[in-house]
């Protein structure tokens, strides 16, 4: 019987495609930080990465396709980080807040993601399509977090939509005084935030919430 699948990619060729992809990715935040993306042609982030127009095109479609790789990666790291966050610790209260530090740590460590992050928004509708996806995905994330805190009685029945848009709303005001303005520093940033959510937990959380996870 023939093989109608097509020949199976090996491991090491898998791992050259995603070097590839990568490094790609590299050229364009740097060119990006520098420039603007707005400024930033397709041409100069192909001849930064040392690749062919063709190699480009084999993993994005154009720019847009390339912004919107970026910040999911971004995205999915930063939710991964907190995943793993949530299996050390099982106090839903601490993980609250403590869980926000765990985001902000990882919005200190991309210092150019951050700022692409933060300043692309309104640049074209395409782009804004982008942002809303990533904060479509990040406002699930914590809608389900703090919907489980209801269900099992660690926080109060509030409604859910007005929390979750502002955790998101504080976030990148933060990232943006930080990464932006410059006004404050990564830790102060980050502190913010912590501290806006001790205050906003002191509201969410049951007066006789169980124990433990």
């Amino acid at each position: 019987m023939s093989n109608i699948m097509g020949p199976v990619k090996s491991e090491k060729v898998i791992s050259q495609m995603e070097e590839k992809r990568q490094n790609i990715l590299s050229c364009a935040v740097k060119i990006f930080v520098q420039k603007g993306y707005m400024n930033t042609p397709v041409r100069d982030i192909i001849d930064a990465s040392g690749y062919g127009t063709s190699t480009f095109y084999r993993y994005f479609k154009d720019k847009e396709d390339l912004l919107n790789t970026l910040l999911l990666d971004f995205l999915d790291h930063i939710i991964d980080q907190v995943n793993r966050y949530f299996k050390q610790e099982q106090d839903v209260h601490k993980r609250f807040v403590e869980s926000k530090r765990v985001i902000m740590e990882v919005f200190a460590q991309n210092p150019e993601l951050s700022e692409i992050y933060s300043r692309v928004a309104g640049l074209s509708e395409a782009v804004d399509k982008i942002l809303k996806e990533f904060d479509d995905r990040y406002l699930w994330f914590v809608h389900q977090n703090i919907a489980y805190g209801i269900k099992h009685g660690y926080f109060k029945d509030l409604p859910l939509d007005p929390i979750c848009h502002s955790i998101l709303a504080m976030i990148k005001y933060a990232v943006h005084k930080w990464v932006v303005l410059k006004e404050i520093s990564s830790t102060e940033m980050i502190e913010m935030v912590v501290d806006f959510h001790r205050c906003l937990g002191e509201g969410l959380y049951a007066p006789h919430a169980p124990s433990g996870n």
